[in-house]
């Protein structure tokens, strides 16, 4: 037993997913697509052959990763904050440290007439998320632990704020943590102190990797001049994170083909099998199961029964072009074959002094002889025993009998030595044939070729020209309607079948009585 294992690895074409488990912020969204073909083939050896089965395992591992988006997780109807006092439209104070207002109308200025958050602390301290700098904040903590986020991602922010005191600053920081394990912290100033930045709306983010529950939103600042702090509003924060998803398929092929000893038969199965794969598909059925699909080839539309025809005058005109051609070329040499006649008619003149006419005058005698014997015993015989007419009868009618006998046994010779000679047309449909081959003979255009080559040897082309019309019989079709839904009893016809057989059933009960 012989097993021969192949393995094969192949890449599609389509985009190639990259997001390792230690990925940090977003991935490329996408497919990566891996197949691995194991072929295990087991030859089994018997007495009068040996059997092939061929194991193709095709292991299919699909990765698809992508970038789900949490939405904003501020929003009330989001379901990620408990009540209206975390939203992020700061209509309640999320509550945070150093002091702070909720204006409203005029006093939130470019934020809108609803309200709004202002930060009044003048102090410069470090916050509880750990930035410097400040004297007020506004902190909120939110669940997102429903998300499922495993593989990393990014944290989106956008805000609107409203600095009147090119003096202050605000801040925007965000913390991502695993349970109680903090797994990133970000930070971003919106407005420095001496930038005169006035209404502006922000937006950034912060990557991630690895696994996340909740978030933690700070935004912070100092009101340094006591004068009008900085105000914002709409906060939004959204998660975007990777979402990779593996399904490994496997598919098991097996094909078995047996190869038997012997002659010719090894290359036959050989060339059926060959025959089978190259003129069919294999197709595989969702059951697992596969079946071959012939494939047909679009046969040649320009070919007809006057192409054909023509093809095979150009085979039948082939050989005698040939001929021509051999015959300009044997006619080249002339002059060297002159004077090897020259040479040769040298010794005709030995030849006449070698014969000498003696032998033909002992066969001369030697036939004559039994000649005059053969004349004389007829003679003798004439003479002592002369035939009489009826005798002389009898030995021509005897002379003729086996002369007829043996011109009837000489007939069937005749008709086996004479074979009716291939006429230019086969000999040409030969060659058409043939140079097929015998793969090709398969193809259903030289299918559709072989056909018309019979029809042009059968000279069939108006087999059909002289056909008549058949008219139909007057009164054979009627308009009589058969009653639907209803079958009527022809009763005379049931008691000649059911009465004419049970009679004969009877007859032969009887007779077999009758019998014992």
């Amino acid at each position: 037993m012989l097993v021969w294992l192949c393995t094969l690895v192949s890449w599609p074409s389509s985009l190639r997913a990259e997001c390792p488990v230690t990925a940090t912020g977003l991935c490329t969204p996408g497919v990566e697509e891996t197949i691995v073909i194991d072929e295990v083939e087991t030859i089994q050896y018997e007495a009068d052959g040996y059997t092939v089965t061929t194991e193709t395992t095709t292991t299919t591992t699909t990765v698809t990763t992508t970038n789900p988006d949490s939405g904003d997780i501020l929003d009330g109807d989001a379901g990620y904050v408990s009540s209206s006092k975390y939203e992020g439209d700061m209509d309640v104070d999320w509550g945070g440290q150093g002091p702070a207002t909720m204006p409203s109308g005029s006093g939130c200025y470019n934020l809108g007439t609803d309200k709004c958050a202002q930060i009044t602390g003048s102090g410069n301290s470090t916050s509880t998320m750990g930035v410097s700098g400040m004297g007020t904040t506004f902190i909120n903590t939110v669940d997102i632990s429903d998300l499922d986020i495993e593989n990393g991602g990014r944290t989106n922010y956008s805000i609107k704020v409203d600095k009147r005191d090119s003096q202050d600053r605000i801040y925007m920081h965000i913390t991502g943590k695993n349970g109680n394990t903090s797994v990133f912290s970000g930070t971003d100033i919106l407005s420095e102190s001496g930038v005169a930045s006035g209404y502006q709306t922000y937006a950034s983010g912060f990557d991630f990797a690895g696994t996340i529950t909740k978030l933690i939103i700070e935004v912070g600042g100092r009101d340094i001049n006591l004068a009008i702090g900085p105000l914002f509003d709409d906060v939004q924060i959204n998660v975007l994170y990777n979402v990779v998803s593996t399904i490994v398929t496997e598919h098991i092929l097996s094909v078995e083909m047996w190869v038997a000893y012997g002659g010719s038969t090894e290359t036959e199965v050989i060339d059926i099998v060959e025959n089978i794969f190259e003129h069919n598909d294999v197709i595989d059925s969702p059951t697992d199961d596969f079946y071959f699909e012939p494939e047909f080839d679009e046969p040649d539309m320009n070919m007809s029964y006057e192409t054909v025809e023509m093809e095979m005058d150009f085979e039948i005109e082939m050989p005698e072009m040939e001929m021509a051609e051999l015959e300009m070329e044997m006619d080249l040499p002339e002059p060297e074959m002159e004077e090897v006649e020259m040479e040769t008619t040298e010794p005709e003149p030995e030849m006449e002094i070698e014969t000498e006419p003696e032998p033909e005058m002992e066969t001369e005698e030697v036939q004559d002889e039994p000649l005059e014997e053969a004349n004389e015993e007829p003679q003798e015989d004439m003479a002592e025993e002369p035939e009489s007419e009826e005798s002389a009868s009898e030995t021509t009618e005897d002379e003729a009998e086996e002369e007829s006998v043996e011109e009837k046994q000489e007939k069937p010779e005749k008709k086996e030595d004479t074979k009716k000679p291939e006429s230019k047309k086969e000999k040409a449909a030969k060659k058409i044939v043939k140079k097929m081959g015998d793969k090709g003979r398969y193809d259903s255009t030289n299918q559709l070729k072989t056909l018309i080559v019979m029809q042009v040897l059968g000279n069939t082309k108006t087999f059909f020209e002289s056909q008549k019309q058949l008219n139909d019989r007057e009164g054979f079709f009627t308009d009589y309607m058969l009653p639907d839904t209803q079958i009527t009893n022809n009763n005379l016809a049931q008691y000649y079948l059911f009465a004419g057989s049970e009679g004969l059933i009877n007859e032969m009960i009887d007779s077999q009585w009758q019998q014992k």
